[in-house]
């Protein structure tokens, strides 16, 4: 039998495991909810404590060593054979987990100001809520099912449309002490605020709108569609947005939808999940949940489709 005493650091461990499956300590950190330099430090301790250096280092940019590559895998097994006993202890005593993963700007402004209503109906279900940019591996990284915006392609999960969406310009009431561009003509002299990638270009929208114009260059550039709404409502400028994602603050009135053109998006929320999972009760009453909810935002009258 092993000696537990030589065991490392479970916190440790766990830094190591998520450094190497990133191949990256600020996303390791991200997952875990720590700073990077605690990913560091952890990660440093554990390559002293087992005398053998585990990732090289380039600058910011790290890879796994043959031997931390190893070491990570059998980790990764290790956890998930923790985490899968843990969640059957718990539902063989009648409390079941839901893990949701979902981006960021659609968690905090469509999916979390709902879920109150889920977890209502199933108390016995506790909800963990992830929130990422990045793609995340369901089956590798614990998660029951996903909410992701694209094309509905996931090699390896099944997958479900179940919204699409709009993009439309959007600005404070405040913008320019309350002279709003009239029409899609005057966003010539406005400020477009813009968000980095061509999928969030505003050149679709000036095509369906008539404009010949270029896409805007220079001024603010945000990585995520909820700082550039902060920036419009703060009165920085016009932001090109997905309905989902606008709506709580234009029923809030701290943003007004400028003109009555909107550009339907090629992607959409498709509801994710691996297919051997797929019959877990928490799994079914999400998903149904999920459609439910979809249909109620849908028919309030707001819908741009």
């Amino acid at each position: 039998m092993a000696d537990f005493r030589k065991l490392p650091n479970l916190a440790a461990l766990r830094a190591f495991e998520a450094a190497a499956r990133h191949e990256s300590f600020s996303r390791a950190a991200e997952e875990i909810h720590v700073t990077p330099g605690a990913i560091s430090h952890q990660i440093r301790a554990l390559e002293q404590e087992l005398g053998l250096q585990l990732f090289t280092r380039n600058g910011k940019r790290i890879a796994g060593t043959d031997a931390g590559r190893r070491f990570a895998a059998a980790i990764r097994k290790s956890l998930t054979d923790i985490a899968a006993a843990a969640e059957t202890l718990q539902e063989q005593h009648g409390r079941q987990r839901l893990v949701v993963s979902s981006p960021p700007s659609f968690a905090s402004r469509w999916l979390a100001p709902r879920l109150w209503k889920f977890i209502d109906r199933h108390p016995d279900i506790e909800v963990i809520l992830q929130s990422s940019s990045h793609l995340n591996d369901l089956a590798r990284d614990g998660i029951d099912v996903g909410v992701r915006f694209g094309l509905g392609v996931y090699p390896g999960l099944k997958s479900e449309k179940v919204m699409e969406d709009f993009y439309y310009p959007v600005a404070s009431p405040r913008y320019r002490q309350g002279r709003l561009p009239a029409s899609p003509q005057e966003l010539r002299d406005c400020t477009l605020l813009r968000m980095d990638g061509l999928q969030e270009s505003w050149l679709p929208w000036f095509e369906l709108a008539g404009l010949d114009l270029p896409d805007p260059a220079g001024g603010l550039v945000t990585e995520d569609s909820s700082l550039t709404l902060r920036a419009a409502a703060d009165g920085a400028g016009v932001a090109l947005t997905r309905h989902a994602i606008a709506s709580q603050e234009i029923a809030a009135g701290e943003l007004v939808r400028l003109f009555d053109i909107a550009l339907k998006s090629e992607r959409g929320y498709h509801f994710v999940y691996v297919a051997e999972t797929f019959n877990k009760p928490q799994i079914q009453y999400f998903r149904n949940w999920l459609l439910e909810e979809v249909a109620l935002f849908q028919s309030n009258g707001r819908w741009p489709g």
